[in-house]
């Protein structure tokens, strides 16, 4: 029987997750759902580094457990299938601007329906109920240093939100992913008064402009000038930007690697790293994210 858990992504630096295709002024932009337009991080991508963390040992040798979790080699692939699969990793709260509190992490009604959705499908439970938020409004703790002027405001960017409702809904939401996706203490206890829930259209609004975009040179060091065709833009998601991804293991295939689902699951997580790196921009220091896995509860909803 499948063993399944989720994978939560904090970015503790800009991460370029990228698409390999220019669009517009930006050569370099990050890896979208074609249908939300949100930033994802590609589960092969994912998989990749996750299976390179657990390869890595003192003595240098492959761990023979490694090729029953991720699959054997290239030259080999036709053996047998690796036992884990990971999806793309999807957003779950995007760093805003703010006027006051310096920035909020901003998620929205559909984005917070399908994280309660994908618990279900991993047969887990108990996701707080999700405050309903209209255009232009926000729904925040009560408290919260995001507050602008007077009671009820919020500014993020050049954009001012009406308070939607006070109460425990956004506070239990929050109290929920400071728990789960976030490995620092003092993290999560900020996560707990800088959440705001959006309607999903003004969510989705910063998850396509808010990014940030750089631009990268080549220089000609003799002449001290930017080296012809060396000049591009790259696009990159902010730091503190959380994911997540569904992570089920099977039975293991290797024939020499006799593992259980729950097995498969619980070595990967054991041999994990707690942070890992992933996107483009390696060198110059992007996609540096801490980790973390929960297995779901099975608990009413």
């Amino acid at each position: 029987m499948p063993s399944s858990a989720m994978l939560f992504i904090h970015c503790l630096t800009g991460l370029h997750p990228g698409s390999g295709t220019a669009l517009g002024v930006v050569d370099l932009p990050v890896q979208r759902e074609r249908h939300t337009q949100w930033p994802i991080v590609p589960g092969s991508s994912l998989k990749g580094v996750l299976r390179a963390n657990c390869a890595s040992s003192a003595d240098g040798r492959l761990d023979e457990r490694v090729l029953a979790a991720f699959g054997p080699e290239t030259s080999r692939a036709a053996d047998h299938a690796g036992a884990v699969s990971i999806s793309d990793a999807r957003l779950l709260a995007f760093p805003v601007r703010s006027l006051k509190g310096v920035f909020a992490w901003t998620t929205c009604q559909a984005t917070l329906s399908r994280l309660r959705r994908d618990l279900g499908v991993l047969g887990g439970g108990g996701f707080p109920s999700i405050p309903e938020v209209a255009a232009n409004h926000a729904a925040y703790s009560p408290g919260s240093p995001l507050e602008a002027g007077r009671e009820g405001q919020l500014i993020l960017e050049e954009f001012e939100f009406k308070q939607a409702t006070r109460g425990s809904g956004t506070s239990a939401v929050a109290a929920w992913i400071a728990q789960h996706a976030i490995e620092d203490a003092g993290t999560g206890d900020r996560l707990k008064t800088h959440l705001a829930i959006l309607h999903d259209d003004d969510f989705t609004h910063f998850a396509q402009h808010a990014t940030e975009v750089t631009a990268r040179i080549g220089l000609d060091y003799e002449r001290k000038t930017v080296r012809s065709g060396a000049l591009f833009y790259e696009e990159s998601l902010p730091s503190e930007t959380l994911f997540y991804a569904l992570v089920t293991a099977e039975d293991s295939r290797r024939k020499s690697t006799q593992m259980t689902a729950d097995q498969v699951l619980a070595w990967l997580q054991g041999h994990s790293r707690k942070t890992i790196q992933l996107g483009g921009s390696e060198s110059v220091g992007k996609g540096i994210c801490a980790v973390r896995f929960m297995k779901p509860r099975t608990e009413a909803t």
